[in-house]
């Protein structure tokens, strides 16, 4: 079956445009120029992406992600803003609240695709079970689930890739370069600001205290290394 993406656009020569080359690269696309009734839809079938404009009548594409992003049926389904905003502030932001990607106005069409294609990538899970324990932290790569102290704690499908990377090369300093490689994938289009925000979403939900973090450090002039308790099982 096509996967469904649902696109949230109120320019409708560029919602026509956007339909037009995801249902040729293979999708099955639910448009709306206005926020109404996305949430409800969705709940009834979840998409396996959303693609929101931010500025749109009736509401603003940045609470509909925060509204998503607290939606237990739909927290976990992929968000790109695709927007005329292009400040590196509204990146930022857009990042912070949840978004896997951003995609600022004019785009091509052909990196539109290529980027929805690659956000849902990191959604595939691996063929075979793989689980991280340490301390309260349990990272279970096959379910692509996290959780803290028993609970399930919601991610992004970005936030959890770069968790588990780190977290299976203990020890190691990444550079963000080289963190923008391996769970990016195409650097370009993003920037090493980008690894900042998540590594910081990241440590709020799995450190005790996200200002002086246990196991996602920093290291100055280099980047992040992870650091697991010898008692951890990988």
């Amino acid at each position: 079956m096509s996967q469904t993406v649902v696109v949230l656009e109120d320019d409708a020569d560029i919602l026509r445009l956007v339909q037009f080359h995801l249902e040729a690269a293979g999708f099955a696309v639910r448009t709306y120029m206005a926020m109404g009734q996305i949430v409800a839809d969705a709940e009834r079938e979840p998409p396996a992406l959303f693609l929101l404009d931010i500025m749109v009548p009736g509401g603003d594409g940045l609470d509909l992600c925060r509204r998503l992003r607290k939606n237990a049926a739909l927290s976990t389904v992929p968000i790109i803003f695709l927007t005329a905003r292009a400040a590196e502030n509204d990146r930022v932001m857009g990042l912070e609240l949840g978004a896997d990607d951003y995609i600022t106005k004019p785009f091509g069409t052909r990196e539109l695709v290529a980027r929805v294609k690659a956000v849902l990538r990191r959604f595939e899970r691996p063929t075979a079970p793989s689980l991280v324990k340490f301390d309260a932290v349990e990272i279970d790569a096959n379910a692509m689930q996290l959780r803290v102290n028993g609970e399930l704690v919601t991610t992004t499908a970005t936030e959890f890739r770069l968790l588990d990377y780190l977290a299976r090369h203990p020890g190691r300093v990444f550079s963000r370069d080289q963190l923008l490689d391996a769970v990016w994938g195409d650097a370009r289009f993003v920037t090493p600001r980008s690894v900042d925000v998540y590594v910081r979403r990241i440590r709020e939900k799995i450190e005790e205290d996200a200002e002086e973090p246990r196991y996602l450090k920093t290291m100055r002039g280099a980047g992040y290394r992870f650091e697991l308790p010898k008692e951890a099982r990988i």
